[in-house]
């Protein structure tokens, strides 16, 4: 009897850290779409012309389609099935996330490079999409942790490979560095998604009782849409993203125009190749930190702390980030209090509307980060109208700060009134 209990407690065990892990691994692969792209934008400039600005669209297309499109993505993965869903869509991702890389080593248009945009930007969503929902549904008991783990691999995934690529730039041309990175990069998750497969129902019943407040029921997609909290979140996830994404695509250009991109700061690296490495695994390490800390403190309290913390960044990275070693310092701790929105709202959704639907609900509030896009471009235009980005960074701490204070006194009440509406009402059923 003992042994009998022991053992399929053990398998679903390493089951479970089998999917985290094939999860993780495929969210590495993806990173370099959003976070190695800062990278190409000036030998693409250089070589056609081309404004930053116009090249930026693309980024923006990459962005808005990667998440746009994940509510499509979602509902087809939790419609196939556990054993199919996942398998299929990470596999058209790995295709497209190839796909589109190499249409970018060829573009000799910005129409072109769009169009690579549009394919990496459905193959990331596909793959990001899934891999957040497998998280999710897994560790109901550690939900905070596991997707911040997986959104570890998409935040602190390109520090792996930012030197390379940069090297790679330099020697061999940013047209073989999209090609053969992109290639790698698609076939590794290609052959990751056959691992992959979501819980049975039942499957998951005997694991210890998280220590937040989660739904006893899934809500569907429909109910989700129609829920208020849903829509306090979404905004929240538009400020926060657009900030962060304000800074995260333009770390290069602003090294650049701060004078000190090139500046070698540490054994012949320079301050941009030091800020990379170091923003990237900030941005890895803070999903996890902070969606451990919402699995005890709770989610509202973890976000107060995070977003206060990333206003006083943005503000000294604007005002006394002028230095090689103030760069990388302010520009880290950005990443360190941005990345955590990457486990903290996907947890927050899931306790709030439950995991049956959670790939395609998650995915309805991802693209928050779609509509944030769109303000990217808006940091650059702020920037050639005043000289400087002081005021683009002045701007993205106050929106951390209004986001911080919807948190403590709009979302936290809001669930919490849902979650005793429901606790009367299961009472008033029995």
């Amino acid at each position: 009897m003992a042994n009998s209990a022991v053992s399929p407690s053990s398998s679903l065990s390493k089951e479970r850290w089998t999917q985290l892990i094939a999860g993780m691994i495929c969210m590495i692969m993806i990173a370099n779409l959003q976070y190695g792209w800062t990278l190409f934008v000036h030998p693409i400039a250089a070589k056609h012309g081309w404004s930053v600005a116009a090249i930026q669209v693309a980024f923006s297309v990459f962005i808005a389609l990667e998440t746009w499109l994940t509510p499509v993505e979602g509902w087809l993965v939790d419609k196939i099935g556990p054993q199919k869903g996942p398998k299929l869509m990470v596999a058209i991702g790995g295709i497209g996330i190839a796909a589109g890389w190499i249409v970018n080593s060829y573009a000799n248009s910005l129409e072109m490079l769009y169009f690579g945009a549009v394919l990496g930007g459905i193959g990331g969503g596909a793959v990001y999409a899934t891999c957040v929902g497998q998280a999710v549904k897994w560790f109901p008991d550690h939900r905070g942790l596991a997707v911040g783990l997986t959104a570890a691999g998409y935040g602190a995934g390109a520090a792996l490979t930012v030197v390379p690529i940069r090297e790679m730039i330099a020697t061999a041309g940013y047209e073989s560095t999209f090609f053969w990175f992109g290639l790698g990069q698609g076939a590794i998750v290609f052959m990751m998604a056959w691992l992959l497969r979501a819980p049975e129902t039942g499957e998951l019943i005997g694991l210890a009782p998280p220590k937040v407040a989660i739904s006893a029921r899934s809500f569907t997609p429909a109910e989700v849409l129609r829920s208020p909290i849903f829509w306090v979140l979404y905004i929240m996830f538009v400020m926060v993203a657009a900030s962060g994404l304000m800074a995260t695509a333009q770390v290069a250009l602003i090294a650049r125009d701060y004078n000190i991109a090139n500046l070698a700061i540490i054994g012949g690296a320079t301050a941009l190749s030091v800020a990379l490495i170091v923003d990237n695994v900030c941005n890895g390490l803070a999903r996890p930190l902070f969606g451990w800390v919402s699995d005890n403190i709770g989610r509202e309290y973890t976000m107060a702390i995070a977003f206060t913390l990333g206003a006083a960044s943005y503000w000294l990275l604007g005002s006394a980030g002028g230095s090689p070693w103030a760069f990388v310092t302010f520009a880290a701790m950005i990443f360190l209090t941005w990345g955590e929105i990457y486990s903290l709202f996907p947890s927050t959704c899931t306790d709030s509307f439950g995991p049956k639907f959670a790939t395609v609900n998650l995915s309805l509030l991802y693209t928050a980060k779609g509509a944030s896009a769109f303000l990217v471009p808006v940091a650059n235009m702020i920037k050639s109208s005043t000289g400087s980005w002081h005021m683009v960074f002045v701007i993205t701490a106050i929106m951390n700060l209004v986001v911080v204070a919807l948190a403590l006194f709009v979302l936290k009440p809001m669930r919490a009134r849902a979650s005793a509406q429901e606790s009367g009402n299961l009472a008033h059923a029995v």
